[in-house]
Formats: C-alpha cells, sequence, structure tokens
C-alpha cells in the first residue's frame, strides 16, 4: 500500500476530537491541536491536516504555516527508531557533527529523512542536558554518551536486529 493510501485510512481517534471540540473556540488553538495530533499519529499527515482545516474553519495554508514555521512538527512519519544527535556546544565542539555524518552514510539518509524501511529516522537536536557526554546520541530513553563514530554501527545494529 503506497504512503498516500495509507495516509487515507487515517482516523482521529474519539479522544483526540474530544481534544479538538473543547479547543476549537480558544484562542491559540491551532498549536494546541497540531501538538495533540502530532502526539497521536507521530507527526501531522495530509489528509489529518485537511480534515483539521474543515474543522477549525482554518486555511490548509495557515496549518502549513504553523507546521513549517516551527521546527518540532514533522510532516513525515518518523522512523520507529528515531536517532537524535545532540548538536548543542558541548557534542558540536566534541564531534556531533561526526556522528551525523557517521550515521548518514551508515543509514544511507540525510538529517530529517526517515530509513524506507522505516526503521530509523536522523535528527540534529539542540542540547539534550548531557553535556558531561558529550558528543551524545539518544535513541527513545537510550543515551549514549563520548561516543566516537566507530561505535555507531554497533548501535544501529542492536536497534536493526531488534527490528
Amino acid at each position: 500500500m503506497a504512503v498516500a493510501e495509507a495516509e487515507e485510512n487515517l482516523k482521529m481517534s474519539d479522544e483526540l476530537l474530544a481534544f479538538i471540540d473543547e479547543w476549537k473556540v480558544k484562542p491559540g488553538n491551532l498549536i494546541m491541536v497540531l501538538h495533540k495530533v502530532q502526539e497521536e499519529f507521530g507527526y501531522i499527515p495530509r489528509s489529518i491536516a485537511i480534515e483539521l482545516s474543515r474543522i477549525l474553519d482554518v486555511s490548509l495554508a495557515k496549518i502549513y504555516g504553523v507546521v513549517t514555521f516551527y521546527h518540532f512538527f514533522k510532516l513525515t512519519k518518523p522512523g520507529k527508531y528515531k536517532l537524535q544527535v545532540c548538536m548543542g556546544t558541548a557534542c558540536y565542539l566534541r564531534g556531533g557533527g561526526d556522528l551525523i555524518t557517521e550515521l548518514e552514510t551508515l543509514l544511507g539518509i540525510g538529517v530529517n529523512e526517515t530509513t524506507d524501511d522505516g526503521l530509523f529516522s536522523l535528527e540534529a537536536v539542540r542540547c539534550v542536558g548531557c553535556c558531561g557526554l558529550a558528543p551524545v546520541l539518544v535513541c527513545g530513553a537510550d543515551v549514549y554518551g563520548k561516543l566516537g563514530t566507530d561505535q555507531l554501527a554497533e548501535i544501529v545494529a542492536k536497534y536493526r536486529n531488534a527490528g
């Protein structure tokens, strides 16, 4: 099934619809609703954005204006495993950029992309608060610190094998 076809079948949960109904008359509702949509789907699916436009009586252009302005919102479904490389000052100075370059090579994707199998997405993020462990890679609840590029293949293999 193609991605567009899969998106056609997406439905908002009753909880999300109730949240939208509660927020639809409040000022600043769009950002709150978009956060809740992303919480439910992991990103902002186009079919859901179109439905939000109808429900909130807001243009699709305005929705996409907000989604593309704020770095937090995603327009593509993230991988099962989000690999986040810290690019805060300490991590950057201690090789965060090298970690990203090596992960791009290992995964065959760039930053803010997802592998074709849907397993991995790669993000460069700001400080994760582990400066003493720089450079740092975060995957879910797992934090890997004081990393060298030579350790990344093993970390990727761990998640690939967990599938």
